[in-house]
This record gives structure tokens, sequence and C-alpha cells, in this order.
């Protein structure tokens, strides 16, 4: 007890009697945490939610999205009490609370803190009003994060864009009372209203299940903040609608709101889509977003699911780019990949070893982190932890992480996304690393780098974060962007590696194929080329776009391509592309083994002409680059 007596006196405890005192303190314990270990994780249930006095150091709430993002709001300071607010909500007021820093608690047996507060309406009130401040700091917290949120870099996936659909939003401001807002929605005969102080920036949603619940709780005259749903599903304007069609077949009542950067600029509704057909897309991700096991998962899986396969066949007839059906492809496996993570973090949980210790950002790497992928594709992935060198649970950390890793990867192996033959997998330690440590291995491979890790690099190039901490993701691409813009050296490596796979095109255009069925390899003789061509440009010119369509543009953009060239290299992907789609779905049908062979001997006048032309594009890209490499040395 004589530990904790330098308490006594300190506000709010000094209002307590001794006997309230000893019940509080008696059954205290003081707990220590490492930079960016988790004093409390949203994943914990309740039973296990502690009540902690912070004693030193910094700590910050972490609020977890469902897209898999976490955003980042209010710090606690020495004095500040942790997990009372999620208890008196009975859980609803979800988030983790992580130390910046090494940190001190004192943690209380909950049932005694509780039965004091219960008892002591002094030291209650006191203890009432942090939780009020805390909850404003929040919300103020969470109006300007969704003023400030990252452009949605996405680009158009179909023919229609959710700005052809969108309706004029209905704003109404925070302050304004529940009462207003039900008058309003009757009058106006919409789903929900956005909450707003600007009638620009989102700082929420109401709707009739919100208003019903005021009007029940007798709180019709409370503002509108009170009871508003602050994380809701968004679009960006050009962004195409099936994942908002997909997301409101299912949420019925739910509008959705449409961005210009981080301006609301619409709502999609229902009777937006009147004039759209059902498609199976709408069903399949709903289905994994939902999913709790990976068998249900599997099952949803682009080479497993047939009516996957047939959806993606009706594209290619609406004659829908190529590039964009990749996307496409990409944004169904991201969802596969962020339900699979979710699944695997729960089943640690379940296991026993808890959620997890600190931050971490699973990111995905080569054609899925560039957004263009086919059916036939291995995994490229990895993992970004907060720093953790220093924490006395080092060990524990690194064991955690790595079960955790190799349950991700034996699930995308479960799902049809094989095992990577080169090693680039989270499971493996030169994948899964500390931030800091990133930062070494990229320096370390730039400077060092020999030919044999040109291709791990160039697969590492094009990572992108797709659940976790995004903030660890963006720091690295950064410092990436940086590092190999300045690289000489390693543009000539990369131009060297791209050099070494010819395209196989003869004088007077004839295809060569390999072996007794004359077979292309898409991806390796063409495709490649294209993409690694304009990944040395977008290095020199330090454009940080990932995906090759996007990386063109930016380069139109700056000058340093002409449109028409931009124009014909996205020609000749899209035809490039569609080759490979086709075979895949031909070798899906047929029950064959997924490859990017092109067998040429089976191929009409047209496609061979088509073929031809997209590989004289190829091939032309490969020139440029070969005429600067002799000339400069450098790109």
């Amino acid at each position: 007890m004589t530990e904790f007596d330098l308490f006594k006196n300190q506000y709010p405890f000094d209002l307590l009697t001794d006997e309230e005192y000893e019940e509080v303190f008696g059954k205290a314990v003081v707990k220590e945490y490492s930079t960016n270990e988790f004093i409390i994780h949203e994943d914990e249930t309740d039973d296990k939610i502690d009540i902690h006095f912070l004693v030193s150091g910094l700590a910050k709430n972490i609020m977890h999205r469902s897209s898999g993002r976490q955003l980042s709001v209010r710090f606690y300071y020495p004095g500040d009490l942790v997990g009372v607010m999620i208890l008196l909500t009975s859980g609803e007021m979800r988030f983790s609370v992580q130390a910046l820093e090494p940190v001190k608690t004192l943690c209380f047996e909950r049932e005694s803190f509780l039965k004091v507060m219960s008892e002591n309406t002094r030291f209650s009130k006191v203890v009432m009003d942090g939780i009020s401040h805390l909850m404003k700091s929040l919300y103020d917290e969470v109006k300007y994060k969704s003023s400030t949120t990252d452009e949605q870099d996405d680009r158009e996936l179909y023919k229609k864009r959710a700005d052809a659909y969108m309706e004029p939003p209905t704003f109404i401001h925070p302050d304004a009372p529940i009462e207003k807002a039900a008058r309003m929605l009757e009058q106006q005969k919409i789903e929900a209203l956005i909450v707003s102080e600007d009638q620009q920036s989102m700082l929420g949603m109401i709707g009739y299940a919100q208003i019903l619940r005021a009007y029940f709780e007798n709180d019709h005259r409370n503002p509108v903040k009170a009871y508003m749903a602050e994380e809701a599903y968004e679009i960006n304007e050009q962004e195409f609608i099936y994942d908002a069609l997909s997301y409101l077949k299912h949420h019925p009542t739910e509008i959705i709101p449409v961005l210009h950067k981080d301006k609301i600029v619409g709502i999609l509704r229902q009777s937006s889509f009147f004039t759209i057909k059902n498609s199976v897309y709408f069903d399949l991700t709903y289905r994994i977003s939902n999913a709790t096991r990976v068998s249900e998962i599997k099952d949803l899986a682009p080479v497993y699911n047939v009516r996957f396969q047939q959806f993606v066949e009706s594209l290619i007839k609406e004659n829908m780019f190529a590039y964009d059906i990749a996307e496409l492809i990409t944004n169904y496996n991201d969802r596969i990949h962020k339900q699979i993570v979710q699944i695997a973090e729960d089943e640690m949980i379940a296991e026993g070893h808890g959620p997890p210790p600190i931050n971490y950002c699973f990111m995905v790497m080569g054609s899925e982190g560039r957004k263009e992928q086919g059916f036939s594709t291995d995994q490229d992935n990895g993992m970004i932890l907060s720093d953790y060198s220093n924490s006395r649970n080092k060990k524990q950390i690194d064991e955690y992480f790595l079960a955790f890793a190799k349950k991700i990867n034996g699930m995308l192996d479960e799902c049809g996304f094989p095992y990577c033959t080169g090693g680039i997998m989270a499971k493996e330690d030169k994948w899964r690393q500390q931030v800091s440590d990133w930062y070494k291995s990229v320096d370390r491979w730039i400077e060092k780098m020999d030919a044999e890790e040109v291709r791990d690099f160039t697969i590492f190039m094009d990572f992108r974060p797709i659940f976790g901490d995004y903030s660890l993701a963006y720091e690295l691409k950064k410092h990436v962007t940086k590092r190999v813009q300045k690289s000489l050296n390693l543009h000539q490596l990369l131009m060297k590696d791209t050099l070494r796979f010819r395209v196989p095109l003869q004088p007077f255009g004839r295809i060569s194929g390999v072996g007794k069925k004359r077979t292309l390899n898409l991806k390796k003789s063409a495709i490649m080329q294209i993409v690694n061509a304009i990944r040395i440009y977008s290095m020199k010119y330090g454009i940080e776009s990932i995906n090759t369509i996007n990386r063109l543009d930016s380069l139109a953009e700056q000058e340093r391509f002409h449109p028409r060239d931009v124009e014909n290299a996205k020609t000749a992907l899209h035809r490039l592309m569609l080759f490979r789609l086709k075979e895949n779905l031909n070798q899906l049908k047929n029950d064959e083994p997924l490859s990017n062979d092109l067998k040429l001997t089976h191929m009409k006048k047209d496609e061979r002409r088509s073929l031809r032309e997209a590989l004289i594009i190829a091939k032309r890209l490969q020139q440029v680059l070969e005429l600067s490499y002799n000339r400069n040395r450098v790109v």
C-alpha cells in the first residue's frame, strides 16, 4: 500500500474516503508498456479490459476502420484514466490505446473501481466529466481527420462512375436537435442525412436507426452529434459503382456519400441504381466480407468460383479495358486478403495468443500492389511492424508475428494464392520487419544490390498497404521513392534486368514461340517489359504511383511522355492483359494448370495481328531504354 500513498492527496483520488481509497488502491498493480505496445486492444473482450491510470509516458487512441485502415485520434497524458469509457458504454465505443513511448500505469481492479464510482457521486462526476471531455476531443479529432483524409487514388473500373448516378446530398449541422433531423428525413423522403458543419466535409451520418434510438431514450432534443454514426462507407466520384452497389444491397436503409477529394459532392442510394442490372459481384463481395472461416473464402476465390469467372467473361464481352478488369480482380483479391488477415487475427486471440501486441501493416507487392492481377498469380506480401527493439517483450512479439504471418500465408495458399517460389511472403524474416529495419534494408539494397536481388526489389517497389496502420507504409514509400530517384546505379541494374528478357519479335514481325507447342509467356516476354520500363521512368521522376496506367498518366502530366506514346502503351497493355485473361479462363474451364503461356498455333489471323502490334510497342519501349542506357549509362 505504501508505494501508492503519494496518490492519496492527488486529484481526483483525494475525493475518496479512506475505505474507498483502500478499495481502489488495495488491489491496484503497476504495469509497464514499451513503445508501440498496446495498453488496450479493440479486439479484447469486455471482461479483459482493465482501467488504467497513466502515471508516466504518452499514449494515443487508435480507431479501427472496417476498411482495414486505422485512424489515430487523441493523446493520453499522465493523470488520464484509460478504459473507463469503453466499459461504461458496454463496448460500443471501440478503440485501441497504444504507448507512444515507455509508459507506466496503475491498473485498477475494475469491479472495485466501478463500485466506488457508484457510491461516491463527487468522484464519479469528475470521472464522467473527464469522459465527456474525451468524447468531445474524439469528436473534434475525427472531424479534423475527416477533412484531411488522403485522397483515394482509385481508377474508374467500369464504364459508369459514381458521379453518373449520384444525387444531391442533404446536410444537417451537428448541433441541430434530433427532432429537426427526423423532420428533414420525413420531408425529403431520404434514408439518412450527412452531418457537417460546413456542408462540405463529413463528420458522420444520421438515419432512422439512430433517430429511433434517441426517441426511445427520450433524447430527441439532444444534438445530432450525440447519436450520429461516425464511420461511414464512402466512395470517390471517379470510382466505379459496383462496390457501392454491393454495400447498398445488403444495407438497404443506408446512403453512401460520394467524395471529390475530401468534399462531399453527392450521395448514392438504392433508387439511384434502378437502371442497373444486378450482378453476382455484389453477392460475392458481401459474402467475403462476412466470412468467418477460410473454407467459406476458398469457395469465393477467383480460381475456384465459377460465378466470378463468368462475371469476368461478361466484362470482356462488354469490351471493357483489360487493365480495368485486372484492377477489378485485384480489388476482389484485396477483399479476400483483408478478410483472411482479420480471420487470422481472430484465430490468434481464440488460441490464447491475444490481439497484436503492437501496430502492424500488412502490405501486398508485385502485380497485386500495382492492381494488375489475372487469375494466374502467387503471393507477394510482407509486413511492416512498429519499432519494438527496446521492448522487454521483444522475443514474444517476434514469436507472435511469425505465427501470425505463417497463419495468413497458409490461409492464402489454401484460397488459391500459392506460396511465392521466391519466398516473398510475410512469414519470411526478410519480408516482416520493424519500420527502422525496413529503412536499413532499403538503404542496403540500394547501395549494395547485385543482379540476384534486382527481381526481389522490383517486386517490393510496387508495395501497397491493405490492412492495419497504413501510415507505416506511406512513410516507407516516401523514403523508397526519394532514395531510388537518386540512385543511378539502381537505375542501371533495373534496366539491365529489363533488357535481359527480350520481346520475342523477329524482323518482319514474326513472333517467336517456345517449344513444340510454340507458346509465348505473356507476362515475362511482353507485359513486364512495359511495366518495368514505365517503373524505371517513374523512379527517375519521383512518381509515387504504383499502378502502371496511373504512372503513365503522371508521366504525361509531367510532359515526360508524349500523349501518343502513353496511349500506345495503354493499348498494348490492354491487348496483352486481354490475351492473358482469356487464356486463364480457358485453362480454368478445361481444368488445366494456370499459366501465362499463350499458344500461338491456336490464334486467328486478327488475334495474331493484335498481338504483334502490342509486342511492337513493348519492343519499342525496350529499345528506348537500351538507347538511354548505352548513351548515358543512366536513364
